[in-house]
């Protein structure tokens, strides 16, 4: 009889145990991941639908809802890619399963057999007698050691083997229960994914309505489209003014070019500065309840794909009187108000600068100092529109970032 106790064949199966535990870990991890994603995608979208709703009666331009609709179709894409990854893995999981399943079944009927066997066997040497003779046969001390041994062994044997059915039934029981939630939790994400893609179809069809409408009068888009230009680029201008002028300053006091387009930095300003850039993709957004609308570079215009525009920001759509906080700790560099009442507040990390146009009302003055979601202000809310957005952009000196890599999850 071969020993159960051989020690490369107990190395083997614990290797394919622990394989089979990370295997199960990574897959596990993979699923909170996209179920995490399908969560913040999902709270996202009732967002834009309250923000939506409580625009739709206000908006005098086609246009705005048209872009509304754009930002809302492109986050129920995102959410059905997602559902589609997580039904994909739970497939996976499920055939899986299925495969041990049967592999388990299998293995339980070879240990039933076994073990049965091994009951009979010891029943028709069950006798203390017939025991002793199996001893008193042996040739040799040696012989009968071994045989004694070997008895032991086997009664050992046999109730590892009584334990491995115990342990095998559970673990079916156990992979059964798995298997069954796993494929109502598909049933759900497939019926859920139906209904969006439901949901997304009608929201094209209306979003190919409106784009239809706005392409019969080009003329009158296209005079929106430039007026909003126009103002974005005098707020863009401004604020290259306000950051070179600062650089200029910083650099006179220090003693240094005034023509410098870096900042001349203190120690502490320094270190302030080399904090904010380790902390990149970390940052908290600038409100806390906020849906990104639109990112920062280029990107197609809305009517005429042809045509390509540029973005110099992040635009975050938000609630009405929401309030807007510091992304990190650093000082109030400069706050302006344009002709509308609209403002805009500065903050100086170091050698980088962080600014929030969209404010109706501002809790800071130039020279503060602040600290990490410290409140600058309230939202301002667009009359015309019924929107209330955010431009939030990043500079380090003079040169403009891209805010999305720096605030956490855009």
């Amino acid at each position: 009889m071969k020993s159960i106790f051989n020690k490369h064949i107990i190395q083997k199966i614990t290797v394919v145990l622990l394989l089979l535990v990370s295997t199960a870990s990574m897959a596990q991890d993979k699923k909170k991941e996209l179920e995490a994603k399908r969560q913040r995608l999902q709270k996202e979208i009732q967002l834009i639908n309250k923000l939506i709703r409580k625009n739709t009666s206000k908006t005098k331009f086609i246009v705005e809802d048209v872009q509304s609709l754009n930002h809302k179709i492109r986050v129920k894409r995102d959410l059905i890619k997602v559902m589609n990854r997580q039904t994909n893995l739970l497939t996976s999981q499920i055939n899986n399963n299925i495969k041990k399943i049967a592999q388990l079944r299998d293995d339980l009927t070879k240990l039933k057999a076994d073990y049965a066997e091994m009951i009979r066997k010891t029943y028709k040497s069950r006798s203390e007698q017939s025991r002793l003779m199996f001893l008193l046969s042996s040739e040799s001390f040696l012989q009968a050691y071994k045989r004694v041994q070997y008895m032991k062994q086997y009664t050992d044997y046999r109730k590892k083997q009584g334990e491995a059915i115990v342990i095998r039934t559970k673990e079916l029981q156990e992979l059964n229960k798995t298997y069954s939630g796993q494929k109502k939790e598909k049933e759900v994400l497939i019926t859920e994914n139906r209904k969006v893609q439901k949901e997304l179809e009608k929201e094209k069809k209306v979003q190919n309505e409106m784009l239809t409408s706005l392409r019969k009068d080009k003329n009158k888009y296209a005079a929106q489209v430039r007026k909003k230009q126009q103002q974005a680029d005098e707020i863009d201008r401004q604020i290259d003014k306000i950051i070179r002028d600062a650089i200029a300053s910083s650099n006179k006091k220090a003693g240094k070019t005034t023509t410098s387009k870096t900042y001349a930095l203190t120690p502490e300003a320094k270190a302030i500065g080399n904090s904010f850039a380790a902390n990149k993709g970390k940052h908290i957004w600038p409100v806390a309840e906020g849906t990104k609308v639109r990112g920062y570079g280029n990107y197609r215009d809305v009517v005429n794909p042809n045509v390509t525009r540029v973005s110099n920001g992040v635009i975050i759509a938000t609630n009405q009187g929401e309030i807007v906080r510091a992304v990190y700790k650093g000082e109030i560099t400069r706050i302006f108000t344009t002709k509308k009442g609209v403002k805009c507040v500065l903050i100086r990390h170091g050698s980088y600068f962080t600014t929030y146009f969209g404010l109706k009302s501002v809790s800071v003055k130039t020279g503060d100092k602040v600290s990490t979601k410290q409140q600058i202000g309230t939202m301002f809310t667009n009359e015309s529109t019924g929107k209330t957005e955010l431009k939030f952009t990043v500079f380090k000196n003079t040169t403009r970032l891209n805010p999305e890599t720096w605030l956490y999850r855009m």
